[in-house]
């Protein structure tokens, strides 16, 4: 087991806010500073993009079933840029640049899926969820419709580069990036962003279809003020907000949603209806629109009273 933390990551980039050039395509993860590093953090929030990657490796691909552009059924498309204005109002933001179905980053790192694979698993990666069982664990078995991903099985090795080269890192810093807010302001807030297929937004027997879903893991994740913050200032737009149904909050969610901690995590699922061509993965004419929201929300989260949150 001591093995296990001698991990050596990709190289990981950090951009300042305002930044040009685009990540190197094999780089776990791409990352906005709202400060120069070493800078103070100016507000408690850092923001997150895990299933929003669009780098498929060759040898993903090679050992796929799936075409290039069923394979992208998964991803949660444009969410890092519906939330790019984050870090010009205080928010850091750091967005995966593999794709979910390579490595999935809202779960833990060997939630695995010992059916996957042509060897045995050790035993710490044998784990059974409902997140496995239904073939979305870290290595996913099946895109969101249930298509089979690969055309043969596993080994460990791959799994094994996979999170080493991309799990672990995103997260080392996205825990730093929590690290910061704690120090400059005796507290952080993660809020976790997603996207959703828009007939998930009817699940729970709605008559109308939820524009957004907060997930808070039913209040154990965060304080109910940042919940209810962030509903308020939705509902303010026009948007219908439900809460935890059809999603409370994910593997991020619940691993750094310590309110007695002063580590406050709230996902948020954005329904694609509002911005998303799902067939094509394109924008729509929503898009703009949905994205100067964001920005006004992003604005009214970095400007709020938080001073309880300090408290505990």
């Amino acid at each position: 087991m001591a093995a296990m933390n001698a991990w050596e990551p990709l190289a990981e980039p950090v951009f300042e806010p305002g930044a040009a050039e685009a990540a190197p395509a094999r780089a776990a993860f791409s990352l906005w500073r709202a400060a120069a590093e070493g800078g103070a953090a100016p507000t408690p929030l850092v923001f997150a993009s895990p299933h929003s990657g669009r780098h498929y490796p060759d040898d993903m691909m090679a050992a796929a079933t799936l075409d290039p552009h069923a394979i992208r059924r998964s991803e949660d498309a444009l969410v890092d840029d519906l939330i790019a204005a984050a870090p010009g109002l205080g928010a850091a933001l750091i967005a995966a640049n593999y794709a979910r179905a390579y490595i999935d980053l809202n779960r833990e790192a060997f939630e695995l899926d010992p059916g996957m694979f042509a060897d045995e698993l050790p035993e710490f990666a044998r784990v059974r969820t409902a997140r496995v069982a239904a073939g979305l664990g870290a290595i996913a078995r099946v895109v969101a419709e249930g298509q089979e991903i690969y055309a043969r099985k596993l080994t460990f090795a791959e799994a094994r580069g996979r999170i080493d080269g991309a799990h672990r890192p995103y997260h080392r810093v996205l825990q730093a990036l929590l690290d910061e807010a704690h120090l400059a302001h005796g507290f952080a807030i993660l809020v976790d962003w997603h996207s959703m297929p828009a007939a998930a937004g009817r699940l729970g027997g709605r008559e109308r279809s939820s524009d957004f879903v907060l997930g808070d893991r039913y209040g154990a994740a965060c304080a109910g003020q940042l919940t209810a913050r962030v509903e308020r200032e939705l509902q303010a737009m026009g948007y219908s907000v439900a809460r935890n149904i059809p999603y409370a909050g994910g593997y991020t969610t619940e691993h750094y949603g310590r309110p007695a901690g002063r580590t406050h995590a709230l996902q948020i699922e954005i329904n694609r209806a509002l911005y998303l061509d799902e067939a094509n993965l394109t924008p729509t004419a929503g898009f703009d629109g949905l994205k100067a929201d964001l920005e006004r929300l992003t604005r009214a989260l970095a400007g709020a009273d938080w001073t309880a949150l300090a408290a505990g």
